[in-house]
């Protein structure tokens, strides 16, 4: 983390501090801000406490630019007057400094060392308070010793420079003394020529020694830099490792971030080619003067050799992809694509050093070394496969490459069509590699850089996104190698200590919370069986998205990814505020309630339905026998219509006496209904609206018959009661579902017409009663009550079989006649598909 973002963070104390700082500074606050990369990036202690002021030089007119750079790019935005003003006074002020560069690389200094001590008391007051210290995290070890390593670097290579200074200086002398002792024409026993003689082989000799001390300096250097290389690249396969992860949904935990390594390995390649640049004069040097026994004839090549191996190592590496293919339409899922639909993907070279007139130009592609299996099918990227980077694009954002409008199509098969799969693996089971390569050149260095991407899974229709992700989870999850693209060809299981927190970061990642320790226990019981109890017992590919579960049902990645993806679009805030159990089995479910007092209930997931959401609740006999009741499941088709929360706030059950009442009064453990979802209710009346119609509601109605409770429970089992329905004045008929009801505008029956026993009410001159009133409840009074609402318009007065003298009892003893394909043996265990109604009593439910 940068320092100034370190500082933002901190506490109101210590950002008093901070303004006190900086109102008495010459420098601006904005303009630290908007510089804080750069600024943080230069040596300030080496240009201020240094004897040589030509470092201060180099810094002041290297700062100048920046600001004229940064001036210029606000002169182009209208909304950065302000920042424009204040860059172009500063430019002034620092020009105007008594002291000029040695002033101003002091002043910055002091600032951030007054920076740092402020970050250090905000740390040392959240250490007494006992809290840990977030804003300003500790290094690690490796990190601390990569940036020491790079300022010691740095001295070395001062030092290098200063001792090749001072051989240039002392060839020079030999050359001077040596041409004046080649145009001495006097004999050689002339006393003065031999003195001339000794002092050219002395200086001839101090060359020598000063030639040999710079070659060791380098070597030295060298080796040093080769250990920051080693150094780095951990470091940057930390970050792959991470990066990984995070298609899969981890969190990133405050990883090591992608700018700080560009950092790093900006500095280590600045570092080698200053060093290249070093040998090469001490080259030239050799070539202008050589010697027998030369020490840098042969040592400076075999030195350049090694900086330019070193130099294409870290280059070859530095090429990384920042954002893997991704297309718009489904963020949450990257590396999944369709074909025909465009997709991005982001390169960016860590090594920011560009030549100020050479652009680069990088090229994808894909598949470039396809496997040899049969069937495996091939693509074309149709749009522009290239990208040009400009010198002042790489200066302002890096050098980063963006393709966002990338298509994928199929290669066609023996010229008939659509290409075929008929090999070994499935459509969702192939995986696919995208490449990019770019002709990197830089002082006179030229080299073909190239990266790949994550495997991706390529499909053809959006109904294979789900199997095709449960691919990418599986091989990201537990491939040693990136590249192999024969994984599902025989892929390895999976231990649940791998896979658990996987399917967490699932949750986390799409809605908002992951799963606890209790919901992961219910879904390794789900694969595994409820004795595993081994933390690295390992689930099959095949057992993790084919085999049925429970037999007949879905499989468990299908049934998982529905409910996915109804938290997603109908739950999401419920779920993210833990008012939701979810996953938990209905043994488990019957333990939690028989414990809590009447009217407690637990909102729980289907374990059987494709994305269905269940509420359950407890019920206390006077017999002391206890009754676990439970809704048919509701699926994104009736929450598109109906909230969860307004099904739960207005859900009636129907009584003996067929009262309604709201049998959810608490939810689990104990918390009033309304307390723990009023924030949810959404009961917004329309004025106008009002004053047109009687208002109405869509409700869930259970019913419960006379004879329910007096029905003999099953040994050690509670009877759950598992069916709903609307008031029979909102229904068609004991098997009209949500979709029929909706199509058919909700037929409530006749319309309110006013009679003698119902006065008309006096609701004011704006309300008038139309026929197209919609009615709340039950208002209308009906001559026969307990008839059907299809038999309603007969006339009965002459149908003996309807006189209140006569019992239906009498008529039918064996209860209703049996339908077509209904059996006297499955009839306690029929299970009404409705939501809203049922015509006969609460059952057992299998859900």
């Amino acid at each position: 983390m940068a320092q100034w973002e370190k500082l933002q963070n901190l506490d109101s104390p210590f950002q008093d501090l901070l303004h006190q700082l900086y109102t008495n500074s010459l420098l601006p606050v904005d303009i630290r801000q908007y510089l804080a990369v750069w600024i943080e990036d230069q040596n300030w202690q080496e240009a201020a406490m240094g004897n040589d002021d030509s470092k201060a030089n180099m810094l002041f007119f290297h700062f100048l630019d920046q600001l004229s750079y940064e001036c210029g790019r606000c002169s182009q935005d209208p909304e950065c007057l302000l920042l424009q003003h204040n860059l172009r006074k500063f430019y002034r002020d620092i020009q105007a400094l008594p002291q000029g560069p040695t002033q101003l690389t002091a002043m910055v200094f002091n600032l951030l060392l007054e920076e740092k001590r402020i970050l250090i008391q905000a740390q040392r007051a959240q250490l007494e308070q006992g809290e840990p210290a977030l804003e300003a995290p500790v290094e690690s070890q490796q990190q601390h010793e990569i940036e020491s390593r790079i300022l010691e670097l740095r001295a070395m290579m001062e030092k290098l420079v200063k001792s090749i200074s001072q051989l240039k200086d002392q060839q020079d002398v030999f050359c001077f003394r040596y041409n004046i002792q080649k145009l001495a024409r006097t004999p050689s026993l002339d006393p003065h020529q031999t003195r001339q003689q000794q002092l050219l082989q002395e200086t001839l000799n101090e060359l020598d020694k000063r030639r040999k001390e710079v070659l060791d300096t380098s070597k030295a250097l060298l080796g040093r830099l080769t250990t920051l290389i080693d150094l780095l690249l951990p470091q940057l396969e930390e970050w792959k490792v991470q990066q990984q992860k995070a298609c899969i949904g981890a969190p990133l935990d405050g990883g090591l971030e992608l700018f700080q390594l560009e950092k790093w390995f900006t500095n280590g390649a600045k570092l080698l080619f200053h060093l290249r640049q070093l040998l090469k004069e001490l080259k030239e040097l050799s070539r202008m003067v050589s010697y027998q026994d030369d020490p840098l004839t042969k040592g400076v090549d075999l030195r350049e050799a090694q900086v330019t191996e070193l130099l294409q190592r870290l280059l070859h590496r530095a090429f990384v992809v920042e954002t893997q293919p991704c297309m718009p339409q489904t963020p949450h899922r990257p590396l999944i694509l369709r074909t025909g639909n465009k997709f991005t993907v982001q390169t960016r070279l860590l090594v920011r050093l560009q030549e100020g007139n050479e652009s680069l130009t990088a090229e994808v592609s894909i598949d470039r070394n396809p496997p040899q299996s049969q069937g495996f099918r091939k693509f074309n990227i149709w749009t522009s496969k290239q990208k040009t980077l400009t010198p002042e694009k790489g200066q302002s954002q890096g050098l980063v490459w963006d393709f966002g409008y990338l298509t994928l199509v199929e290669q066609r098969s023996g010229g008939s069509g659509k290409g075929s799969n008929k090999g070994l693996l499935g459509v969702t089971e192939e995986l696919h590699i995208i490449s990019v390569t770019v002709k990197y050149t830089y002082q006179g260095l030229k080299q073909e850089l190239k990266t790949d991407t994550l495997p991706v899974v390529i499909i053809s229709n959006m109904n294979q996104l789900s199997i095709a992700w449960a691919s990418v989870l599986w091989f990201n999850l537990l491939s040693t190698n990136p590249q192999n693209q024969q994984f599902f060809s025989s892929p390895p299981k999976a231990p649940w200590s791998l896979l658990g927190p996987a399917l967490s970061w699932q949750f986390f990642s799409y809605v908002g919370r992951g799963l606890d320790r209790d919901q992961l226990s219910m879904l390794k019981d789900k694969l595994f069986g409820k004795n595993c109890r081994n933390e690295s017992a390992l689930l099959s590919w095949a057992d993790f998205t084919k085999r049925e579960s429970p037999p007949g049902k879905l499989p468990f990645w299908t049934w998982l990814d529905k409910i996915l993806d109804l938290i997603h679009d109908h739950l999401k805030d419920l779920w993210k505020d833990g008012r939701i159990m979810g996953f938990v089995s209905r043994s488990q479910e019957r333990r939690l309630l028989k414990k809590t007092i009447s009217g407690t209930f637990l909102l729980r997931f289907s374990e059987t339905s494709e994305g269905g959401i269940t509420c359950s609740w407890v019920e206390h006999q006077d017999d002391d026998k206890v009754l676990i009741c439970s809704v048919q499941p509701f699926t994104k088709e009736v929450l598109q219509s109906l909230p969860l929360t307004k099904i739960i706030h207005h859900y009636q059950l129907l009584t003996e006496e067929n009262i309604p009442e709201n049998p959810l009064r608490f939810l689990y453990p104990r918390i009033p209904r309304d307390e723990a979802f009023g924030c949810y209710y959404e009961d917004k009346d329309n004025l106008q609206e009002r004053r047109k119609y009687l208002k109405h509601k869509l409700i869930v109605v259970s019913n419960r018959q006379a004879d329910e409770l007096q029905q003999p429970l099953e040994p050690n089992l509670e009877p759950e009661v598992e069916s709903s329905g609307l008031y029979p004045e909102l229904a068609a008929g004991p098997e009209l579902g949500l979709e029929p009801l909706l199509e058919a505008r909700l037929d409530l029956g006749p319309p309110l017409e006013p009679t003698q026993s119902l006065p008309k009410p006096n609701l004011g001159p704006e309300l008038t009663l139309d026929p197209i009133l919609e009615p709340i409840s039950q208002l209308v009074l009906e001559p026969e009550p307990e008839l059907p609402h299809d038999l309603r318009h007969l006339n009965t007065e002459e149908m003996e079989i309807f006189r209140n003298s006569t019992k239906i009892e009498e008529i039918m003893p064996n209860g209703d006649p049996l339908l077509a394909d209904q059996n006297t043996v499955d009839e306690a265990h029929v299970f009404y598909p409705s939501h809203f109604y049922i015509d006969g009593p609460l059952i057992p439910s299998d859900y």
